[in-house]
């Protein structure tokens, strides 16, 4: 224990002067090397290419003594390591080697895969494959259509506005959307298409359970501390363990039958190359 205490010492000599903001400060404005660890130098290069330009004196300042101590963090392993393993277990060689094949392979599957897939998938197949799999597309959570609106609850149009949003009128709801433009904090509207119940809940910052169970006759309404009213009309609901409509179902059947078509060209791949190299005389089982 006490050599290897002796040898982050060693490796850390610069580190208790940069460890406070202060010292950091100074290093950035100060010459070309920033910090060194045991033989090895940090320069100003180095920060140049991973802190943001323009933000703060005091961010560049944090982000720097971030990198700073995980590049030393690094070295102090690394020494550590060097020291402390065996010949054989600092042997590497094998898995270098393996890691080398298996990015090469991968590397080659997506050239591939990305000359030969076909990516266009009809309306015809989503359905035909959302009428064999109804199973798969069970739902976990509600989904719901709705209308959301966050206004100050004092607002003079929060009223005009809440009783445009829930009408079945285009007209109603165009004057709605027109009047949350110039009074609302946030006026959003999934009136037409489904969506997790858990994406309208983040609206109102609660677990989306906790929001059903604050609705009434299709409302939902909650207002906070600040005065701030949130409120959302929802005209419709499918429930947890229906199965998901077709329309919101679709982008993921699309992703489902695309990935199946990238997985047959990649076994198509391996039995051809295995038939070639049989062919070639390249592979023989004896």
């Amino acid at each position: 224990m006490r050599g290897q205490l002796g040898i982050i010492a060693a490796i850390l000599i610069v580190l208790p002067a940069v460890s406070s903001c202060r010292a950091i400060s100074s290093f950035l404005r100060g010459g070309e090397v920033i910090a060194e660890a045991g033989s090895e130098k940090l320069y100003r290069s180095d920060l140049d290419k991973v802190i943001p330009k323009g933000i703060s004196a005091e961010d560049s300042t944090y982000l720097a003594k971030q990198y700073i101590n995980a590049w030393a963090t690094d070295l102090v392993y690394l020494s550590i390591a060097e020291q402390q393993l065996s010949k054989s277990e600092k042997d590497v060689t094998k898995e270098l080697e393996d890691y080398r094949k298996s990015l090469l392979k991968y590397r080659y599957e997506q050239l591939y895969v990305n000359e030969r897939l076909d990516t266009a998938v009809s309306d015809d197949k989503v359905e035909e494959y959302y009428n064999a799999h109804q199973d798969k597309f069970v739902l976990n959570r509600p989904l719901v259509k709705a209308r959301f609106l966050s206004i100050s609850d004092d607002s003079p149009a929060k009223d005009q506005i809440r009783k445009r949003m829930s009408s079945d009128e285009v007209e109603d709801l165009v004057e709605a959307d027109s009047l949350a433009y110039s009074a609302a904090l946030k006026y959003a509207t999934w009136s037409d298409q489904w969506i997790d119940v858990a994406t309208l809940a983040r609206e109102f910052s609660m677990d989306y359970t906790i929001m059903l169970g604050q609705m009434k006759n299709r409302w939902i309404d909650h207002v906070d501390t600040l005065g701030v009213a949130r409120m959302a009309y929802v005209p419709a609901i499918m429930q947890k363990g229906e199965v998901a409509p077709l329309e919101y179902s679709a982008p993921s059947i699309r992703d489902i039958i695309i990935s199946a078509r990238k997985q047959a060209l990649i076994s198509t791949l391996e039995q051809d190359l295995l038939n070639d190299a049989r062919e070639n005389g390249k592979f023989v089982i004896y």
